[in-house]
């Protein structure tokens, strides 16, 4: 048995009922293979693979709070920090129903490569709470945010753990959670991404996830000889990263027609209504049943469906594992050239096999979504100078991120005659300044 085999079967066994880590690991480490097996005496002597699959730690901890009819209740809150070989731990924090430490754990250990993508100088990590944010008031969602960071202020810091928004959390919790830390610290300092403007935010951060889908997309197609223009889009989810990217892909003039959320989708021919989508999901916080009001001419169903719509790019932009190898064969059946990941981990790996077998473009999440992350180291740096950006250098810094992260990843994947395996590629090219970075500072 091989070194990578070994490893993944440490995982599996080490770390039972955690499925979504058991694939995180193997899809990296399976594609890391090559580079493994030419270092496998010296990776083997120092433990390497061993140390990278192991979080350096995982913190759990009790979340009460107090609800509107002044019944406390109990959530559980966690932090994983993976690895902080080449910054501070940085990662988003999850607030959802099925967050449980193994997801937060495949999360935290694909944010160590995309991290490692962006060139900047931060280390992967994550976090959250089975707490649900959505139909709770306001004063609901400030208790349990007070909870929570009550407990986490112990483990982070500006040069130690950086958190920032993910699924449940924007800017509404990140201000609270701030305001939390600040007033047991009485330390103001960037410890936290995604704030408001007033008080240390980024311009361009709440566009930054979607609009670098689309930047790495579109290079990824332009270097492949296609252009995004005139290409007709199908985009999972209507969170942040959903819309932004559906906004993206029209000013270059792509069309996105559809969306989703966790009860169903829509289809609009004419092409999602951007400014009707944020009105129904960041302003008034309802369903998508709402969007017909605003496009008489859209379409409304049930359950799910995205990807039996035509199109010649996908993006799936919701959640993981929602894009299931029927739906691969289904997209491909259509015609479908391209698919990039806005979300972690949202294509099965049998379905990106398959994908990739049958000539489709595949960008992998931890490429492709990097753009977040990206942009809140960016909120990071002008923290630490005290400066605030306009929202053009912004946007040009990121456009120029995720422009060198696809060549950065096509570059790789040709070093290893994977050439157009874009999986293959990110995973080496975030791995190689890890595994330099862990190699050259001693055992830890």
């Amino acid at each position: 048995m091989g070194y990578v085999d070994e490893v993944i079967e440490l995982v599996v066994k080490k770390n039972p009922a955690e499925p979504e880590f058991h694939q995180a690991v193997k899809e990296v480490l399976e594609s890391l293979r090559a580079v493994v097996d030419a270092n496998e005496e010296k990776f083997r002597k120092e433990g390497l693979l061993e140390r990278l699959v192991e979080p350096d730690r995982q913190i759990k901890f009790r979340v009460p709070w107090v609800d509107d009819n002044g019944n406390v209740q109990v959530n559980t809150g966690y932090r994983v920090q993976f690895n902080n070989a080449i910054g501070p731990y940085k990662g988003g924090l999850r607030l959802h129903p099925s967050v449980n430490l193994g997801i937060i754990k495949f999360l935290g250990f694909e944010q160590i490569f995309k991290n490692s993508l962006t060139g900047l100088p931060i280390g992967g990590g994550k976090g959250g709470s089975d707490f649900d944010p959505k139909g709770k008031s306001d004063r609901e969602v400030l208790a349990f945010c007070t909870s929570f960071i009550t407990e986490l202020y112990k483990y982070i810091g500006a040069d130690v753990d950086v958190p920032a928004g993910d699924i449940g959390t924007g800017a509404r919790e990140i201000g609270y959670m701030y305001g939390q830390y600040k007033k047991i610290t009485g330390s103001y300092e960037g410890v936290l991404t995604g704030k408001g403007l007033t008080f240390g935010g980024s311009l361009a951060r709440t566009e930054a996830t979607g609009y670098g889908l689309l930047y790495l997309t579109e290079e990824m197609l332009k270097c492949n000889g296609k252009d995004i223009k005139g290409k007709i889009v199908t985009v999972s989810g209507s969170g942040n990263v959903a819309i932004y990217a559906i906004q993206k892909a029209h000013q270059l003039g792509a069309k996105c027609v559809t969306c989703s959320d966790s009860n169903g989708w829509v289809y609009d021919p004419d092409g999602i209504d951007v400014e009707a989508l944020k009105e129904i999901k960041e302003v008034k916080r309802e369903r998508l049943t709402e969007y017909k009001k605003y496009r008489p001419n859209s379409e409304y169903h049930e359950g799910r469906g995205v990807w039996t719509v035509k199109c010649d790019v996908a993006l799936p932009c919701a959640t993981q594992n929602e894009l299931l190898l029927e739906d691969a064969k289904v997209l491909v059946a259509n015609g479908c050239i391209a698919v990039a990941e806005g979300a972690n981990m949202p294509t099965t790996l049998d379905a990106t096999e398959y994908l990739q077998k049958n000539g489709v473009m595949f960008a992998p999440g931890k490429a492709a979504n990097a753009g977040g992350v990206a942009t809140s180291a960016l909120e990071m740096t002008q923290n630490s100078e005290r400066l605030s950006w306009t929202f053009e250098e912004v946007d040009s810094k990121l456009k120029q991120i995720m422009v060198n992260i696809f060549h950065n990843l096509d570059d790789a994947a040709k070093r290893y005659n994977a050439e157009g395996n874009y999986v293959v590629g990110a995973n080496i090219a975030g791995f190689e300044k890890v595994a330099n970075a862990m190699l050259a500072q001693g055992i830890w």
